[in-house]
């Protein structure tokens, strides 16, 4: 299609020239008859046998000694001129259409083919790759630099064609009417292409740098979207949009530069055009005139023939500006696709053994993160795992003991020594073969955004649906399942947040165990699961280990201790090993983690369940452009100027038409047509760089503020926003990355160049009217056709880019989930799955694209054949006012050279109609969401706010449902209070509601009946901002951000600027100093995205230590202590013990044993409290918590 296409542009190239010999010899005859009626007015002349004689009857002879032809019939002649035009027109019509058609086909093949070798290569490269590039910058170059390829490809690579054959067979008409002309003219053309090469290279470097700071601005988002809740909680909104418009300042000042050197280039380019004007109506009126080496048509046939050949070369430049952007966004593309992965999940290679028993060995292995090379996790460990057997981890968190788990997973290869399966290295095994025998649970499952089944068949592809229940029930989740309206087709939400922590460590544990696994990982696979859901799960990974190779990780001693054998991990080694009996005997490092654990535990996580707003799908209204502009108010001076280079530029080409009819009428005023050039082309330089410069800074500034505006809307929406599935975070970053950039399509250079080509219609329009109103009212009339055809091309076109980017959403909602859980995926070996997902999302932009090429490539050739054909009209009608008015032939030139100058403005215009109805779109996006006015304000000025703040918690009968499940009742009449200082510990099964109470205290929802009242204000009077100022909390799965360890913990207080000091002591209380201290980089140590080069203990004391530097009136410990090992959990409860003193605290129970100096317990069993007091009442009243505490019984 490339080929086709590029041939139909090669051929459209040839139209102009082609025309160009018709309209030589048009002009001779017009001047031939010119010639004629001059000479006839003498009475004394006649017109007889087509040669002019005296009335004696002697042959007139010029001063030349030549005779004078005569008896030209202008309109017969001026007939048959039209049919070549029309001729010309039609086959310009065929191949433009083929033109623009094949290439925007091709351009949509090549794009989709790109996007999904470019996905494909990142879902192929090893783990250790994505702990060294972002997910948020991988994200928004599958967004937005794609995009940039596929304008640079599209209709752009046709039109450089068509401009490039324009250009050779210009030169070629050129030569063939006069080649001392052709020569003359021709020199000033190396200075054309140096200056279009060199902006090509520089636009190009500029472009990169531009595309780098966006690439990284886009990181910051998917990052602060993805953890929206812990960015409220602190407060941190306004943080972040700092922080996200310190890189937009950076990709500002690179557009800003781009936009000034285009103009510098463009200037020069027009500069030259006109000095070749200048030159070439001088030497070619010489010509003419002195040494009639030249007609006057032959004159024209050069010069505009070298002209066209030059002009298209400078319009092209347009198009290497955008091969320029493309390829900057290409080369970091490329530069992807073209790695080769450490490791290669999809690699064929490899050995798939005939039998696995399972023994698992480490050979003097030693291994370091590659982000942190300097940091030593594993040193020399040997160790084995046999075949069959339970084999359990301890050790402190930081050990080592997740690492181990990768690298079975062969997420790393270890940098010294092997790991080998039943005796053979695992690195020469087939890759997806090794990791469908492996089955993981791990503390902080992920799931998918799909329903619970899906979820669960991830697991093994092809399950029954009886399999799936079975799974279910063994993994303890079959009953709250089916308690579920839509049972097991309820969609999970975005990373599974619509259920709460138990449930989806029961999901994951569900599709583990459908897996079959030959080797089963468990890494803390029971941590978020209450007492009665831990017996019931516990018991069944007892019957499934049977037979398995079982590898367990745990921090509850008690769960591991029938192991077959226990392995005891320090600083990266194995330092013990033997079963439980044998390790306390020894009394090492096991005998101390199990002597400090106190007794049993009860987990009751609740995780969220957030609100999906209900709103109707509203269909998108488009903005005005007014509004538009309004946005880019402050740049008023700039776009000024730039209105002023524009205007400037706009009357050049009019003026030209002038020149151009006055010089074809007399040949003798060489001066001063020299002087009137000459003060063009210094107008056009400086207007060109006015104009490139102003708007390129207007158009960069619009774009920042409004990808920023949008960012700050986003953290201005309540939690629930964000769950709806429109509002994903794939959804939200793609849309930033896009919607911003599009916008620049109605405005920036766009404004310039309508400036430019409104100017010049105008003009002409003036002059045409002005010399000949009837033959501009016959050129007019095509040149609506044009407009017409623009506007329905624009109507089209608006649709084709809705549809376009709805679907490029859903696309990249798709890769932001798959490159979000990307190690879950890889442990699954589920990556083609989701390869094939995202491919298949890819085949409805392109079905666009088949739709826009159809419209694109029609109206196109159609404003091409009328313009043609308005040349045909117009000097058909031209000869008739000619020969029957006495019209100057000089007035039918510049009418018609008037007109069709200002159609070429129009046809830029028209040709901005894509853009143009992308930006429509893309504005109404932004503003849609600029409007919206969240149902919890977090403005600083809405609410109360009060000195004496005490902390003064109650809760009055309240009663809360999530939008998304409306059927059930989360509180069902809550009604608890805590006064000041005092600690409230809520104990429960998963799901009764503890959870959303702590939520409904941050307000991230109100409470449908009833009410929160805080110092007994209630609760949605009070100034959010303020409220969770008052607020501290550490929850179950913290979210820390990727900076390093000492701006997670200023994290804590946004308010004020905190010292180091602060942060160290606030680290000490935590009792993470002495950790950091090992480090390299100690405080400044980088944690990595969402904390991923940290272990899960690490990552929950810089959550402590956050809390705690916050100095909040309220504390909240949602299982604060869940991922930390026994003597760590010591440690921090003795930080969190006396960071509560003097506070009000609100604790969520997970290990009861933690929560007994509470000075209320409050037991929650479906929404309500069922009972409360302190501990030894509790236990004297012989109920629900007194049987939890003892035996673990289910709460009823």
């Amino acid at each position: 299609m490339m080929v086709v296409g590029g041939l139909c542009a090669l051929l459209h190239g040839t139209a102009l020239p082609l025309m160009l010999l018709v309209y030589g010899r048009l002009t001779d005859t017009f001047v031939n008859y010119e010639f004629e009626v001059q000479e006839l007015k003498d009475p004394n002349k006649t017109c007889t046998n087509n040669t002019i004689y005296w009335r004696n009857g002697s042959i007139y002879e010029t001063v030349a000694k030549t005779t004078v032809y005569c008896g030209i019939d202008i309109e017969a002649e001026m007939t048959i001129f039209a049919y070549y035009f029309t001729g010309i027109g039609l086959g310009v019509s065929l191949v433009s259409y083929f033109q623009i058609f094949c290439w925007v086909i091709a351009a949509a093949r090549q794009v989709q083919r790109l996007r999904k070798a470019y996905f494909q290569k990142i879902m192929q490269m090893d783990i250790g790759w994505f702990d060294c590039n972002s997910v948020g910058e991988l994200n928004t170059r599958l967004a937005d630099d794609i995009n940039t390829i596929n304008y640079a490809i599209a209709d752009q690579a046709s039109i450089l064609i068509e401009k490039i054959s324009a250009f050779v067979f210009g030169f070629m008409v050129g030569f063939i009417g006069g080649w001392k002309l052709t020569l003359v003219v021709i020199a000033v053309s190396p200075l054309i292409c140096i200056a279009a090469g060199l902006m090509a290279v520089t636009v190009a470097r500029l472009a990169g740098q531009e595309l780098k700071a966006y690439a990284k601005a886009g990181t910051v988002a998917e990052e602060v979207l993805s953890s929206v809740r812990t960015v409220a909680a602190f407060c941190g909104e306004q943080k972040e949009v700092d922080r996200y418009d310190r890189n937009l300042v950076e990709a500002l000042k690179w557009g800003v530069k781009k936009g000034t050197t285009i103009g510098i280039f463009q200037g020069f380019l027009w500069c030259i055009t006109f000095l070749y004007y200048a030159l070439g109506f001088w030497y070619g009126s010489q010509l003419v005139i002195e040494s009639k080496e030249l007609s006057p048509g032959s004159l024209i046939q050069v010069f505009l023939g070298v002209l066209i050949g030059a002009m298209n070369l400078g319009q092209a430049s347009p198009c290497l500006k955008a091969f320029a952007s493309g390829r900057a966004a290409a080369k970091v593309i490329f530069e992807i696709i073209d790695q080769e992965p450490e490791i290669d999940r999809f690699s064929e290679g490899g050995y798939k053994l005939d039998k696995v028993k399972g023994d698992i060995e480490f050979h003097n292995v030693t291994f370091y993160y590659p982000s942190r090379p300097e940091v030593k996790v594993l040193n020399e460990l040997s160790m084995q795992v046999k075949a069959g057997e339970t084999t359990a981890f301890i050790g402190p968190s930081g050990s080592g003991k997740s690492t181990i788990i990768q690298l079975i997973q062969r997420f790393y290869n270890p940098q010294e020594g092997m790991v080998t399966l039943d005796g053979h290295d695992i690195c020469t095994l087939n890759i997806q073969w090794l990791r469908s025998l492996i089955g993981i649970v791990e503390q902080e499952p992920a799931l998918f955004a799909t329903t619970i089944a899906e979820n669960i068949r991830f697991g093994r592809p092809g399950v029954t649906m009886e399999d799936i229940i079975q799974a279910t029930k063994e993994a303890n989740a079959y009953n709250f399942i089916m308690d579920l309206p839509q049972k097991f087709d309820t969609l999970v939400g975005d990373g599974g947040d619509q259920m709460s922590g138990g449930q989806k460590q029961r999901i994951a544990l569900a599709r583990a165990l459908i897996r079959n696994p030959k080797i089963l990982l468990l890494d803390m696979a029971t941590s978020a699961l209450d007492n009665e859901s831990e017996a019931v799960v516990q018991e069944a990974l007892d019957k499934t280990r049977m037979g398995r190779t079982t590898i367990s990780i745990a921090h509850r001693l008690s769960t591991i201790k029938n192991a077959d054998v226990i392995i005891g991990f320090e600083c990266g080694q194995a330092v013990e090993k033997g079963t439980h009996k044998e390790l306390l005997e020894r009394q090492g490092v096991y005998f101390t983690l199990i002597t400090l654990q106190n007794q049993g535990t009860t987990s009751a996580a609740n995780g969220t369940v957030d609100e999906c707003e209900d709103e109707a799908d509203d269909q998108v209204q488009l903005v005005p452009m007014a509004r538009i502009l309004k946005y880019n108010q402050p740049e008023w001076p700039y776009m000024l100027l730039g209105s002023l280079g524009a205007a400037i530029n706009g009357f050049s080409n009019p003026m030209y038409s002038v020149l151009f009819s006055e010089i074809l009428g007399v040949f003798g005023r060489i001066d001063l047509e020299k002087q009137r050039e000459l003060i063009n082309w210094i107008c056009v330089l400086s207007g060109s760089i006015f104009q490139e410069y102003a708007f390129a800074r207007s158009g960069e500034l619009l774009t920042c503020r409004l990808r920023k505006l949008g960012f700050q809307a986003m953290l201005r929406q309540e939690i629930g926003w964000f769950n709806d599935p429109r509002n994903s975070i794939g959804v939200l970053t793609t849309r930033l990355a896009s919607d911003a950039s599009a916008v620049r399509g109605a405005t920036g250079c766009q404004i310039g160049m309508i400036v430019n080509s409104l100017t010049n219609i105008g003009a002409s329009f003036g002059i045409a009217l002005y010399f000949s109103w009837k033959l501009s009212l016959v050129t007019v009339c095509f040149l609506l056709l044009i407009g017409l055809s623009g506007m329905f091309q624009a109507r089209m076109l608006t649709g084709f880019a809705h549809e376009d980017k709805k679907a490029m959403e859903t696309a990249g909602q798709t890769s932001n989930e798959a490159l979000s859980n990307i190690r879950t995926i890889a442990g699954l070996a589920k990556e083609k799955i989701f390869v094939e997902s995202y491919e298949q999302k890819l085949e409805l932009p392109y079905k666009c694209a088949k739709k826009k090429a159809n419209i694109y490539g029609l109206c196109f050739c159609f404003s091409n054949c009328v313009f043609i054909m308005a040349y045909a009209a117009s000097y058909r009608y031209g000869g008739h006012l000619v020969s029957s008015e006495g019209l100057h032939y000089m007035i039918v030139f510049r009418v018609i050279s008037a007109i069709v100058t200002s159609g070429i403005a129009l046809g830029r215009i028209t040709s901005l109609t894509p853009d143009y109805a992308k930006a429509k779109i893309a504005a109404a996006e932004i503003f849609k969401l600029l409007d919206r006015v969240p149902k919890i304000s977090i403005d600083h000025k809405d609410g109360k706010k009060w000195d004496n703040f005490r902390g003064k918690i109650e809760f009055h009968n309240c009663k809360f449902t999530y939008p998304t499940r409306p059927d059930i009742q989360v509180l069902n009449g809550l009604s608890v209070s805590v006064k000041p200082g005092q600690t409230l510990a809520l104990v429960g099964s998963s799901g009764c509601g503890k959870s959303t109470s702590v939520q409904l205290l941050e307000r991230f929802y109100d409470p449908e009946e009833g009410q929160v009242l805080i110092d007994s204000h209630p609760s949605h009077t009070v100034n959010v901002p303020f409220l969770r100022s008052q607020i501290g909390i550490v929850s179950q799965e913290p979210v820390l951000f990727g900076c390093s360890i000492a701006e997670n913990i200023r994290y804590g207080d946004n308010t004020r600027s905190i010292s180091m000091e602060e942060v160290v002591e606030a680290a000490k209380k935590a009792y993470l100093h002495d950790f950091v201290m090992t480090l390299p980089d100690k405080y400044e140590t980088q944690v990595g995205a969402q904390g991923s080069q940290l272990s899960r203990g690490e990552k929950q004391r810089i959550a402590v230590a956050r809390a705690i530097v916050r100095n909040p009136k309220i504390l909240l410990l949602d299982e604060a202590t869940s991922a930390l090992d026994t003597e760590s959990e010591k440690m921090v409860q003795a930080a969190l013990d006396e960071a509560r003193k003097g506070r009000t605290c609100i604790v969520i129970a997970h290990r009861l044993s933690t929560i007994q100096t509470a000075d209320i317990i409050a037991v929650m069993s479906h929404g309500v409290i069922i009972e409360q007091g302190t501990h030894a009442e509790l236990m004297t009243m012989k109920g629900s918590y007194y049987k939890l505490f003892t035996t673990g019984s289910p709460i009823s």
